[in-house]
């Protein structure tokens, strides 16, 4: 190992530890008298659990709660205190909202995003930031041109330990890296979400706001209020877990985009409703020659990793990293090579507690600086556009080039077609 490069201890990620939570209490002492009022955009699974970090701050107050689906509203409503709204345009009206908190199903995050930009109001909105590759950057664009802060949900940019993690493997630690990998795995083998007839919607959910821009269809209880997840119309697990670990590995490697993608797989086990794959295999090259390496595995749980969350495999060893610290296996030479040691084993543990708490600290002290988030609106796409890429490949059973400056795919035009879609009336992407 150089001796130029830091040697990494328990102490030296316990004292980052001790900083963070030293500078969130500092932050919120400087911000009494100073709230941000919050209002949430969506009160489900999500919803609730960023509520919860908001509440760990101080310097905020909860304003507002909307959600479509009445149950959701008036429970977050009623626990907080605060008006709760059906209509999200109603929250955008409100003169004394600084900023809101989207939660909301992935093809509504752009027209919300870019609707709160325009109505003056700073963004917290959860990953993936956008359904497609072009409301992404019309998202961006808007941010820039309206001057607001805009921090995308990918929390683990707020994670002091994973931090000095990319210095050590930028810096060199590992040697060259070329591989990375990362998974979804769940066995949900053998009925997965289920099977339901389409039916009337509940008296008590706007299905037709919950739609919103996306085609009109009859209602089906196993796509909302959260199965939605597993239906190509409003999202996939690509966006939903993988968008954490591309953001991640681009992150630890100082990557921008990748420039060839190929996917494979399909519904091989699991017998349900789905749209999306239980299993798929998905490969981005990157020009600096870099493989990342994102398995769906939805029939099948077993631990793939022996650490963590992703691996980071380099000429010098390997990295094992995840929300409670990380390992570095040290490398030894293969054939024809001096098999010495390529530096030594390091086992970090450490307890951050919940990073969302720290990336919402990082948007509120940001709302009040006007300084750039962990996650800004740039970041936030990069790495979403990565599990569109993915999706698109699996769609288009084609290996795509992908232009990262212009946002084209080179090779495949008709690809091209699903970096956008026709909005139903009368939504539009302003």
């Amino acid at each position: 190992m150089p001796e130029s490069l830091p040697v990494v201890t328990r102490r030296t990620f316990v004292k980052s530890g001790a900083a963070l939570a030293a500078g969130m209490a500092a932050s919120r002492a400087h911000g009494a008298n100073e709230r941000v009022r919050l209002a949430f955009i969506g009160v489900g699974n999500r919803g609730c659990q960023l509520v919860a970090a908001a509440q760990k701050h101080a310097d905020m107050e909860i304003a507002a709660v909307c959600d479509v689906y009445a149950p959701y509203r008036e429970k977050m409503a009623g626990q907080l205190g605060c008006p709760g709204v059906a209509d999200w345009r109603a929250v955008l009206d409100m003169k004394d909202v600084d900023a809101v908190v989207i939660a909301t199903p992935d093809h509504w995050h752009a027209l919300q995003t870019i609707a709160a930009c325009r109505a003056g109001k700073d963004v917290y909105c959860e990953k993936p930031m956008s359904y497609t590759v072009r409301e992404g950057r019309r998202m961006v664009e808007v941010a820039a041109e309206t001057k607001r802060i805009v921090q995308i949900g990918l929390q683990r940019r707020s994670s002091p330990m994973l931090a000095e993690l990319g210095e050590l493997i930028r810096g060199g630690r590992i040697g060259k890296v070329t591989v990375s990998r990362c998974h979804r795995i769940s066995n949900m083998a053998p009925t997965g979400i289920g099977r339901a007839e389409d039916s009337a919607p509940p008296a008590d959910l706007d299905w037709n706001m919950w739609l919103g821009p996306r085609p009109e269809r009859t209602f089906n209880e196993n796509i909302a209020p959260y199965k939605f997840r597993w239906w190509k119309e409003y999202s996939s697990q690509m966006g939903n877990w993988g968008v954490h670990y591309f953001d991640l590995l681009r992150w630890l490697l100082g990557e921008q985009a990748p420039t060839s993608i190929s996917a494979h797989g399909g519904v091989f086990a699991v017998d349900d409703q789905r749209t999306i794959p239980d299993t798929m295999q998905a490969i981005f090259e990157f020009p600096a020659g870099h493989l990342m390496l994102f398995g769906q595995y939805e029939a099948s749980g077993v631990r793939i990793l022996p650490r963590g969350e992703v691996e980071l495999r380099g000429t010098n060893g390997a990295v094992y990293a995840g929300a409670n610290g990380f390992t570095i296996e040290p490398e030894s030479g293969g054939q024809f090579q001096d098999d010495a040691p390529r530096g030594e084993k390091t086992d970090v543990t450490v307890s951050e507690g919940d990073v969302t708490i720290a990336h919402m600290r990082n948007f509120l002290d940001c709302v009040k600086s006007r300084n750039k988030p962990n996650v800004d609106a740039e970041e936030g796409h990069r790495s979403t556009t990565i599990a569109h890429l993915g999706n698109i490949a699996h769609w288009t059973r084609s290996r795509i080039e992908w232009d990262p400056a212009a946002e084209r795919i080179t090779n495949n035009e008709s690809a091209n077609g699903f970096l956008e879609y026709e909005y139903r009336a009368p939504w539009t992407l302003a």
